[in-house]
């Protein structure tokens, strides 16, 4: 009897200690499972950080190369029989870069007053830095009043204003006035010709060597059409204001009236500059550029032997670019894209903005084949700063890319002092089972004990 009461008092021992570890089992799993909920959703926010980050280290490799100095591209189209009666000539879109007609484009010869647009170039970059304003008072050297070629007629001594010197290259090719500037700027045209140089080799001007600043003939001076167009370009896009300089038809200064040489000016088929050239080494150069609607077009003809001439075929290759060519606008700076969900930050969603403009120059008659495909990624991690660079843009003419744009954030996005919802259900889900299971533990049926 007595070995039967131990064995009953033994097998309730085991009960309850099974009761307890079942207990203790449950409780563990319930502590588990609630830091499981926890702890998964920030995992997914490291991978979503990490690969925001990786994002936007590809972006800040593809904004970098777009702020390099613009590179051309040769159309793949043919040049329909074109022929240009010049030693060398290039015709470029003058909004995308992109090269519609080549001769000899890296045929190097003397550049004559083509030196002058870079010679402007720097000035103007002196301007829009502050470094010189256009009511300044240039005071004109002996060396400057002495040199031949053509000329503005300033005297020495004489204390004149930035701007008519600007004017005085710009319509009348005066090579004193170009050594005036050059002096007032950097204190000697020495120095001022290797900021020159400097300024080429930053423009990616790989033919072309100056030694002044006037495009009087020099031992060792040279450029091509094609450096002559890129340069053309890239003076255009930085300093649009010149060309009000440049499309001005005559300039008259101490009673001397003087015509601009460029006489495609005159013909009203949308010429707003450039600049004309010669030495009798080289023959008679023409930069033009001329805009319609909303093309703009640059034609650079080198080594005419006859005045007129230039002017006729720098009008032939425009005209061909004009009537053959469009220029597609893919996308415009500032369109908006999105929205794009925003995770942990005070607002759910941001709206993305194209950093710039994207143009493509097509063949007439093949708009169309211009498409833009915006990448956008499906949520973004806050914190987001305006301007961050977050997404891109794909422009593709007949399938190929041939562009590619940043997309970035319109706004600041601050992040959230709140946990996300999955975190908050993790955490309320974990409290719940606790409590449960604390409930349960006080409410479970006590046993006597024996």
């Amino acid at each position: 009897m007595e070995s039967v009461i131990k064995r009953k008092q033994f097998l309730k021992i085991l009960e309850e200690r099974m009761e307890i570890r079942s207990l203790r089992n449950i409780w563990i799993s319930g502590l588990l499972l609630a830091v499981l909920f926890i702890t998964l959703p920030n995992q997914g926010f490291s991978r979503t950080v990490r690969t925001s980050k990786s994002t936007k280290s590809k972006e800040a490799r593809t904004h970098q190369k777009t702020q390099s100095p613009k590179t051309t591209q040769t159309a793949q189209t043919t040049q329909g029989g074109l022929q240009c009666d010049a030693k060398s000539a290039v015709l470029m879109d003058g909004l995308t870069g992109q090269v519609l007609y080549e001769q000899n484009p890296q045929l190097r010869i003397a550049p004559a007053s083509f030196v002058k647009i870079l010679t402007l170039y720097l000035v103007f970059d002196a301007l829009r830095a502050g470094q010189m304003k256009m009511d300044d008072l240039a005071t004109v050297s002996e060396r400057a009043w002495r040199i031949q070629g053509s000329k503005m007629f300033i005297k020495v001594g004489d204390r004149v204003r930035v701007e008519d010197l600007l004017k005085g290259v710009a319509i009348a090719s005066g090579n004193d006035a170009c050594i005036a500037l050059a002096e007032h700027l950097s204190g000697s045209e020495e120095v001022f010709v290797t900021k020159m140089n400097e300024k080429a080799k930053l423009l990616g001007l790989k033919d072309s060597q100056f030694r002044n600043a006037d495009g009087m003939p020099a031992d060792g001076q040279y450029t091509t059409a094609m450096d002559m167009a890129i340069l053309s370009l890239r003076y255009i896009e930085d300093h649009p204001e010149a060309l009000s300089f440049h499309s001005t038809t005559e300039f008259e200064y101490n009673g001397i009236r003087q015509g601009n040489r460029n006489t495609l000016l005159q013909k009203n088929i949308g010429v707003d500059g450039l600049k004309t050239g010669h030495v009798e080494e080289s023959g008679y150069h023409l930069t033009a550029t001329a805009k319609r609607d909303s093309q703009r077009m640059i034609a650079v003809v080198m080594g005419c032997d006859k005045m007129r001439k230039r002017a006729q075929e720098a009008q032939k290759l425009l005209e061909y670019g004009f009537k053959n060519f469009s220029t597609v606008e893919a996308v415009k700076k500032g369109a908006p894209f999105g929205p794009v969900k925003v995770r942990r930050g005070k607002v759910k969603e941001v709206t993305l903005i194209a950093e710039g403009d994207a143009r493509v120059t097509v063949a007439k008659g093949k708009e169309k084949a211009v498409s833009v495909i915006p990448q956008l990624p499906p949520n973004i991690v806050a914190p987001i700063q305006k301007g961050q660079v977050l997404a891109k843009i794909l422009v593709q003419n007949e399938g190929k890319v041939v562009k590619e744009v940043s997309l970035i954030s319109s706004s600041n996005v601050e992040k959230s002092i709140l946990p996300s919802w999955p975190v908050i259900g993790a955490g309320i889900l974990g409290v719940a089972i606790i409590g449960l299971i604390g409930f349960w533990w006080t409410r479970r049926p006590r046993r006597k004990k024996f």
